[in-house]
């Protein structure tokens, strides 16, 4: 097997487990309907897991685009091969996608909510706030690829560290995928999001792709910064681009955070002027 096959099969393995327990609790008819978000961040963490089992030592089982920017940014994963692990990641999370649609054929129609059946295939956020959601998904990233690196730094049983690396995904999506729904992959949002587009799924509404740059550019901005954090605080290698970096994000960081207090602050006063 290729290194494009193995990237490919295990992306499309994390769509179909992870879409898979997404459809399960938000579609009509399913056995698994109304469950919990716990129920949804365990089963992508054990997508993630499946999928590095799987394909772990044919290509690293990088299974998402902000992951091979990250450690191909700080000298981690060669260059040369990051256009073809970008085109097998997204072309296997078109395809998981697809597989998905298939496994839930009646439950389509039955589900009314345009929302949730989106929500099967690709992210949207709780609050929509789109600067504030692109900070979340830049959070949730740059944890996501600390952690990966932190998880190659340790020693551990033969074999264990797919599992280690599925609980990082639960523990990510526990803590911070609420906001957005953790996208923290492109290809897991935009390959699925395409699918929904083309599929002839019923009743459904839009793909909603003015949302979809915050998780495309969110999680590669995110990931690259946490391989250039982990470089200049773990190994000691201080890469100008480390710092270029950190203003962009520091920057992006407080203009949502002014623009969400200004919006506060005004709703406020509108309040009280509608009490007064």
């Amino acid at each position: 097997m290729t290194e494009f096959i193995g990237e490919m099969i295990g992306t499309m393995i994390l769509i179909i487990f992870g879409g898979g327990v997404v459809g399960g609790v938000v579609l009509k008819g399913s056995k698994a309907e109304g469950t919990s978000w716990v129920l949804i961040s365990f089963g992508w963490g054990l997508a993630v897991m499946l999928a590095v089992y799987a394909v772990g030592k044919v290509s690293g089982a990088h299974i998402n685009p902000a992951v091979t920017l990250g450690f191909a940014m700080v000298g981690e994963f060669p260059w040369s091969k990051v256009p073809k692990y970008l085109s097998a990641q997204l072309i296997g999370a078109f395809i998981g996608a697809i597989v998905v649609f298939f496994h839930y054929l009646p439950h389509w129609k039955e589900t009314e909510d345009k929302g949730a059946k989106l929500a099967v295939f690709s992210t949207d956020p709780a609050i929509r706030s789109p600067l504030s959601n692109f900070v979340s998904e830049i959070i949730g990233t740059f944890m996501l690829v600390m952690g990966l690196l932190f998880i190659g730094a340790n020693d551990f049983t033969q074999g264990l560290n797919p599992a280690i690396v599925g609980l990082l995904i639960t523990a990510i999506g526990m803590s911070l995928g609420g906001t957005t729904g953790y996208a923290i992959n492109p290809a897991r949002d935009i390959g699925p999001r395409i699918a929904h587009y083309v599929l002839p799924i019923p009743g459904k509404g839009t793909s909603d792709w003015r949302y979809a740059w915050v998780p495309l550019f969110g999680p590669i901005l995110g990931g690259i910064y946490g391989g250039l954090f982990y470089k200049a605080f773990f190994v000691n290698d201080l890469m100008v681009a480390f710092w270029v970096f950190t203003v962009i994000i520091l920057a992006i960081f407080l203009t949502a955070a002014r623009k969400e207090l200004k919006k506060a602050n005004n709703e406020d006063v509108q309040s009280s002027r509608a009490n007064a």
